[in-house]
This record gives C-alpha cells, sequence and structure tokens, in this order.
C-alpha cells in the first residue's frame, strides 16, 4: 500500500495483504495528526514538510518491529528497523512523503482532491538512495470515487516501481507492457477489494519524473480507473520486507500545473 491508502502495495499474496490492510484500518484511522517532528518512529506517526506542502509518514502497517524516519525538507531518512518478512507475502511497512489526503491527513496547497475529468499537468518528481534487501521504491497514487474519504481508498491504486531489489512482484499478474515516462514498464493488474495497476521499470533507475497524467490515462483506458472519481493523494517511498535502513528519499515534489521541479538523485543500486 505500501498500506496505503497508504496504499501500498505492489507487493505480495493478495490474502495476506487484504488481512493486514483490514487488520490496519482502526489504527490508521485514528493516526496521530501531522506536526513538526524530527525523528518519527510511532508506528503510524507522521510530521509536516516543505511549509505544510508535503507529509512524511512512517506508516509501518505489517510488522511490529520499531522502525525510525527522519524527515528533511522534502523527503526523509529511513534510519532503522530492519525487517524480515516473507518476500511471499505483504510489505512490512510504506515509509513515504505525499501530497494530498491520507486517512484524511491532508497537505496544504497541494490541489488535490482532483477529479480526473479535471486533470491538467499534473507531474511529480523524486530522487532517492537504495540499498541492499528486499524492497520496491515506488510511487503508490490513490483514487476514490468520493473527494477525501476518511479512511482506505475504494477506487484504484497506481503504483509506479522506480526501482526493486530481492524478489517481491507486484499484486496480481503481469498483463504486458506500456512506454511512459521516455521508459518501459511492465504491468501488472489485480484488486484486492480494490483496483491494484502496477507499473515496473524495466530500467531501474534512482530518479523519475513522471506525467500523473499520462498514466492515470493508460489506467483509464484499461478499464482501472474512471474519470469520475478523484485523484486523492500521490506518495513516493519504500516497501520494505527484508532491510530497510539507508533507504531515503532526497527529494520529493508535486504539482498539478507541471512545475514539480527536478530531483536530486542519491548513491544507490538503481542505475
Amino acid at each position: 500500500m505500501a498500506m496505503a491508502p497508504i496504499p501500498r502495495p505492489g507487493r505480495h499474496l493478495l490474502s495476506a495483504l487484504a488481512g493486514l490492510l483490514l487488520a490496519s484500518t482502526a489504527a490508521l484511522t485514528a493516526a496521530p495528526a501531522a506536526h513538526a517532528a524530527s525523528q518519527i518512529c510511532a508506528q503510524y506517526g507522521s510530521a509536516t514538510v516543505a511549509g505544510g506542502r508535503y507529509i512524511v509518514q512512517n506508516n509501518e502497517w505489517g510488522d511490529s518491529i520499531t522502525q525510525c524516519i527522519t524527515p528533511t525538507d522534502d523527503g526523509f531518512t529511513y534510519d532503522s528497523g530492519s525487517h524480515n518478512v516473507s518476500t511471499s507475502g505483504a510489505p512490512a511497512a510504506y515509509p513515504s512523503i505525499y501530497a494530498g489526503c491520507h486517512y484524511g491527513n491532508c497537505t496544504s496547497g497541494s490541489g488535490l482532491p482532483l477529479q480526473v475529468s479535471s486533470f491538467g499537468n499534473v507531474t511529480s518528481s523524486v530522487g532517492y538512495t537504495t540499498t541492499g534487501g528486499s524492497w520496491d521504491a515506488a510511487y503508490d497514487i490513490w483514487f476514490d470515487p468520493t473527494p477525501n474519504p476518511p479512511g482506505q481508498n475504494y477506487g484504484a491504486e497506481i503504483m509506479i516501481w522506480g526501482s526493486h531489489s530481492g524478489p517481491p512482484q507486484p499484486v496480481g499478474s503481469k498483463v504486458g507492457t506500456a512506454t511512459l515516462a521516455g521508459a518501459t514498464w511492465d504491468v501488472w493488474e489485480g484488486n484486492i477489494g480494490w483496483n491494484v495497476l502496477s507499473y515496473v521499470r524495466q530500467q531501474t533507475t534512482n530518479a523519475l519524473n513522471i506525467s500523473v497524467k499520462d498514466f492515470t490515462t493508460d489506467a483509464v483506458q484499461r478499464g482501472y480507473v474512471q474519470t469520475a472519481w478523484y485523484l486523492t493523494s500521490v506518495q513516493f517511498g519504500f516497501e520494505p520486507w527484508q532491510g530497510g535502513p539507508g533507504l531515503a528519499v532526497n527529494s520529493f515534489a508535486f504539482s498539478t500545473n507541471g512545475a514539480a521541479g527536478q530531483a536530486h538523485v542519491g548513491r544507490g543500486s538503481g542505475s
């Protein structure tokens, strides 16, 4: 769902994911409001960054060990909490940064929620550092029939895997490929109570500059997103199954008018 909604997936056995998500819904709904903070170790703790434009969240929804992250101006570092959950099931967490609203926790000035039929040039960029272990580095983009649901989104979840390590695979099954954002992506489709459409970059990278509109248009054409639905949040983070410390988002930007900016690339295993 990387939780998901915080959405958070692209990852595990469907049954394992659905069970874990349902089990965490109550806790997520009661997550504390974002606030200025240093290191975040609370399971669903969060903090505003970039003057409130984004929220960084720990979002450890699939494991019980202590996981800690530290927010930066427009990203975060993954400091501690080395996971070791089965790579054939759900991930341990989805530490991430986002614009929009997640479980009622909203950023300011994002332009979200935004109905798909009203999309202009919606863009995002990210630069990140990777390390060893089993994980994915992915956008988690959420849609719902209503503008701001207080909990789980039940429309669709688009995951965009920029990089990954180890055996984990997205939800569902591979159905083909797509050419978007100047690259070729393997496309996976599944449903876990909502539609999950995952794009896995064939050449891994440590920076992405994407048109959210282009990926959404492709999802609409595949019948996974409806134009009457609302884009509620655009998130980027990591879904760790094994390991985690050493991962980092170095920069993140989102815009509904195409001015997302350039990502700062970090060292890592991507190329």
